[in-house]
Formats: structure tokens, C-alpha cells, sequence
């Protein structure tokens, strides 16, 4: 089957070739962790090093053993370009090489290209870009399970094949303007960043008057503490059924409705124990632990997958509880005691032995509704923020796009 366009029915102005018409494509060796006798430990760039938007992260750098013949074939120096071969998160991530990395080879997680004499690898590399921000490279390469770009596909990508004097005219504009949205990007971000602490200086000046009351560990003040569903959770999915929480549904003090999966009533009635009511607290086990939510009345009668469920007992109010577990100083005593050597679980005994001030039930309302106040007008900046910052991107990405297929005119002066 023919590959899809990536630029749609938009003909660009050039000869249409592929990746391969304008550089060399090289994929790179196998991870190798013990000397043969005569090879050389140096570094080496992994597909963690390469990411979006065509940053490269070389902050943690990795060593392997690599022959003299292989360091020789597999070197990176300015001007090429690099590709994530593999994995579900990153594959077909590309970016730039600005510099020589003298002594480095690279992984056969990386395809490498090398653009031919006069030709630009920032083109490339912007090429790329745009299509994996647009889907093609998720369409290109079929994805079904785990998904490779491998050399011979990355070859043999359609490409437009602009003269080497326009791919440099392109590269520049893009290096100019890209500059310009990322210095915007990143102040939007510094601002989200601020909105986020002072969002928790106001619960830690809330909880300075809390910690006039006595600490109890929280299984004194919640009726039940349990885990939601960890055995084969998906033998249980259907198409309509009851919802089911996971931790991709928490976040800090809301719950999302993305992805969210179904059960159906045989395996609700068989998990009764994780079964929700509106005012119970559920937390994150895995991944972003700690992250607590309380059930609003809408999932009221929901279940839970691999999520921590509090029901909280007659001195503790849910929404008192979500607050408290969602400062950072009680996210980061809940992440002392997270275990497990690859994805670390939150478990029942570290959350209910953990300690919290238990004020009079009308004071945590108090509490909780000068909290949902205050916090109510930085969400809605924080929201107009991280709407600024999307569409930043947005921009970036479509201009990268209408750059590299001709879609655009590049100013004489780039």
C-alpha cells in the first residue's frame, strides 16, 4: 500500500523525491555492555536524548562499548539530522545536530541521516517534525502495537526536494521564527509555573491554621481504606457499562473524563470494595502517586482500576481530604513511601498510616470554601494559560508545516 501525502492536496512547488534522495540513512547498534577485548567505552546518544520539537537533552549521557571500526561508522557531527527509531512515546521524534560529538556513536534506538553535499540536515529535521506533529508518521508506519520507524522506512518517505540554497533559506526563516514562539512559549510557561506555587501558597497558609489541631494518621479518620482493581481490570471492559476510574482520569483536585473505560456489571458487583460514592477520595497509586480527587455526585456508583479509594469516616469531609493530600508537602511525603524498583505504587499501609491535622468538621468546610475561592480565579488563569501556550504551539507547528512543503514564501532576506 502507497504511503499517505503529508501535505495533503496541497502540491508543493519541487520535485518530489524521498528522504533518502537527500541524505544517507544509518541505523545504530545494538546496546552492548561487556568490552570484547578490544573496544572502546564512549558515549552514545539514545532515543531519551532526542526530544520534542526537535530539542536534543544531552544532560544524561550514557557509555557503551563500541569497536573502532563501529565508533568510526557511527559518528555525529553538525549537520545531520536524528530520528527515534522506536517505542511508543517517542518514535519518529527528529532533531538537529548542532555540533560535532566528537568520541560519540549512537544506538539502534537512532536513525541517523546524513544529508548529501549542499544539503541541509535543519531541513530535514524540520521536515520530520511537521510530520509527526501531524499524524503522518503514526499513519506511515501502521501502528498496531509497538511502532518502528526503521531505516529503510525513513528512507523512503516522500519528500519534497527543494535546491540545497532554499533548504538553507528555510531552515533559517524557521530558525528565526520558531525562536520567536519558543521565547513566548517558555514565558507563558514560566507564568504557569508561578500560578502553580501561589496556588500552593494559599493551601499551605490554610494549613498553617489546621496545624493547630492534632495530627492523626488518617486511618483513625477514614471509614475504609482500599485499591481499586489490579487483577486483568481489562477482562472486565465493555463497550457501555460502569464507568471506571484510572489514574489517567486524577489529576490534583478534579477528575478527567478523557479515556475513560467501562465495566460491566458483573465485574462492578465481583469489586464491590472499590465501588465510589460521591465525597470519597481516590488517588493516583502509580505514575503521578499521590494525586488526589474527590468524587463528585455525577460518579457516584463508578468503580476503580489500580486507584487508592478513601471513604472518608464522620470527622473527615472528602473535599477537606483532596486539599490536604494535594499540597506539595503532602505529595512529597506520600512519595517517600512509594515502592517498586521501575513504577513506583503508592500503597494502602503507607496511606493510611500517613499523618494529617484534623480540625472540627465545620472548620475543614470553612477552610475548604475559602480554598475553592481563591483557587477558583487562578484555575481560570491557569486555564487561559495553558489555552496561549497550545495555541503557540499550534502556530509553530503549522508554520513549520507550511514552510517545508512550499506552502508559504520564504522572504528573500532568510
Amino acid at each position: 500500500m502507497s504511503a499517505p501525502l503529508p501535505w495533503g492536496e496541497t502540491q508543493p512547488p519541487w520535485t518530489i523525491g524521498q528522504v533518502k534522495h537527500l541524505g544517507s540513512v544509518t541505523l545504530g547498534k545494538m546496546l552492548q555492555t561487556k568490552d570484547s577485548g578490544r573496544d572502546v567505552l564512549a558515549p552514545y546518544m539514545r532515543a531519551a536524548n532526542v526530544q520534542p520539537d526537535g530539542v536534543l537533552a544531552l544532560d544524561d549521557v550514557k557509555e557503551m562499548w563500541f569497536s573502532p571500526s563501529e565508533l568510526g561508522d557511527l559518528t555525529l557531527q553538525q549537520g545531520d539530522a536524528v530520528v527515534v527509531e522506536g517505542g511508543q512515546g517517542g518514535f519518529g521524534r527528529a532533531a538537529y545536530v548542532g555540533e560535532d560529538l566528537d568520541g560519540w556513536g549512537f544506538q539502534n534506538s537512532i536513525n541517523r541521516i546524513r544529508p548529501n553535499a549542499g544539503n541541509s540536515g535543519r531541513f530535514l529535521a524540520y521536515y520530520l517534525i511537521a510530520l509527526r506533529a501531524t499524524g503522518f508518521i503514526r499513519r506511515y508506519c501502521n501502528v498496531v502495537s509497538m511502532p518502528h520507524l526503521t531505516a529503510e522506512k525513513l528512507a523512503a518517505i516522500p519528500l519534497p526536494l527543494p535546491s540545497g540554497p532554499e533548504q538553507h533559506a528555510i531552515a533559517d526563516y524557521l530558525d528565526r521564527e520558531t525562536s520567536q514562539i519558543d521565547v513566548l512559549i517558555a514565558a507563558q510557561e514560566r507564568f504557569m509555573r508561578f500560578l502553580r506555587e501561589r496556588r500552593g501558597a494559599v493551601v499551605d497558609l490554610l494549613l498553617e491554621e489546621a496545624s493547630e489541631h492534632r495530627q492523626v494518621p488518617l486511618r483513625y479518620v477514614a471509614a475504609d481504606i482500599t485499591v481499586g482493581i489490579v487483577v486483568q481490570p481489562s477482562q472486565w471492559y465493555v463497550d457501555n457499562g460502569v464507568p471506571a476510574l484510572r489514574g489517567v482520569n486524577v489529576r490534583p483536585g478534579r477528575i478527567v473524563l478523557d479515556d475513560l473505560v467501562f465495566i460491566s456489571e458483573d465485574g462492578h458487583r465481583h469489586y464491590r470494595k472499590s465501588q465510589l460514592s460521591t465525597g470519597d477520595v481516590v488517588v493516583v497509586r502509580t505514575g503521578q502517586s499521590g494525586a488526589a480527587a474527590v468524587i463528585p455526585e455525577s460518579l457516584d456508583g463508578a468503580n476503580a482500576i489500580d486507584l487508592l479509594v478513601i471513604k472518608p469516616g464522620k470527622r473527615l469531609l472528602g473535599s477537606y481530604l483532596e486539599m490536604v493530600l494535594n499540597t506539595p508537602a503532602t505529595r512529597e511525603r506520600s512519595s517517600v513511601e512509594v515502592v517498586g524498583s521501575i513504577q513506583g505504587h503508592l500503597n494502602v499501609a503507607a496511606l493510611r498510616a500517613l499523618t494529617i491535622p484534623v480540625p472540627p468538621v465545620d472548620k475543614q468546610q470553612e477552610m475548604t470554601d475559602r480554598w475553592r475561592e481563591q483557587a477558583e480565579e487562578i484555575d481560570t488563569l491557569i486555564a487561559k494559560t495553558e489555552r496561549h501556550i497550545e495555541l503557540a504551539k499550534d502556530r509553530r507547528i503549522a508554520l513549520v508545516t507550511a514552510a517545508v512543503t512550499g506552502q508559504i514564501d520564504i522572504p528573500k532576506e532568510a
